[in-house]
């Protein structure tokens, strides 16, 4: 049995199922939600967030708001991918274009470490990415696979709670947040008193003061603050 044949055989056993066409409904509204509020305050023109331009994500969001038209254009386009993924007969394409701009902003979070969507980006994304595995029998042309299957449209819907689906779901959204919340040894924070909160804890205080100072008072970049910060672990070493 080729791959797009066990392919074909796993979405037709998963679209009989009720309890994951409730996910499927689910996830279509919490990315609606999360896409409306931040299509409409770039369409009305106002700034995203409130902070300072000093922070890495702020660098990029003040100059992403001072662009001009394209500001509100991607403002639209997050609007009608969540429209699209409310109305039943447009849910695939929304997913589809919904899909790049969260990839998108999942990796920006990743690279300046923003709090506001470090967690929840990638989040979006796994649920994005089960909508286009719900639509797999309208995207799967699109793959270099034979598509010579076909199975008839699932008449019978089963109620069976499918446990093991979403125990695996848990247990993928808790190691995320463990990775996340593990993965980086410092962070910038939103705000100056924010990152210096973390300098308590920290086995180098003095290191992270000094990240800190080049985040959010000298308004150095990311790496370069990383830089500094380096620096700072290897001159504190050494005095040891």
């Amino acid at each position: 049995m080729g791959i797009s044949s066990i392919l074909d055989q796993l979405h037709f056993q998963a679209k009989q199922n009720k309890w994951l066409r409730y996910f499927a409904v689910f996830n279509r509204i919490a990315l609606a939600a999360g896409f409306l509020p931040a299509g409409f305050v770039k369409i009305m023109g106002e700034r995203f967030t409130d902070l300072s331009v000093n922070h890495p994500m702020g660098h990029y969001l003040e100059a992403l708001h001072l662009t001009g038209y394209y500001y509100p254009f991607i403002g639209i386009v997050q609007v009608t991918a969540a429209i699209l993924l409310l109305i039943p007969r447009t849910a695939t394409f929304g997913a589809v274009l919904y899909f790049p701009i969260i990839l998108n902003i999942c990796i920006l979070s990743l690279a300046v470490r923003f709090d506001g969507s470090l967690l929840s980006s990638p989040l979006m994304v796994l649920a994005n990415l089960y909508l286009l595995c719900w639509d797999y029998d309208k995207l799967k042309f699109i793959l270099p696979f034979n598509h010579s299957t076909i199975l008839p449209k699932p008449k019978v819907i089963s109620n069976k709670f499918p446990t093991m689906f979403f125990a695996g779901a848990a247990a993928t959204v808790i190691i995320l947040v463990l990775v996340i919340t593990n993965i980086y040894n410092i962070m910038p924070r939103n705000t100056l008193a924010d990152c210096v909160g973390q300098c308590k804890d920290s086995k180098n205080p003095r290191a992270c003061n000094t990240f800190c100072d080049c985040i959010h008072e000298k308004g150095q970049s990311l790496t370069k603050s990383l830089d500094e910060y380096n620096k700072a672990l290897k001159e504190q070493a050494r005095v040891k």
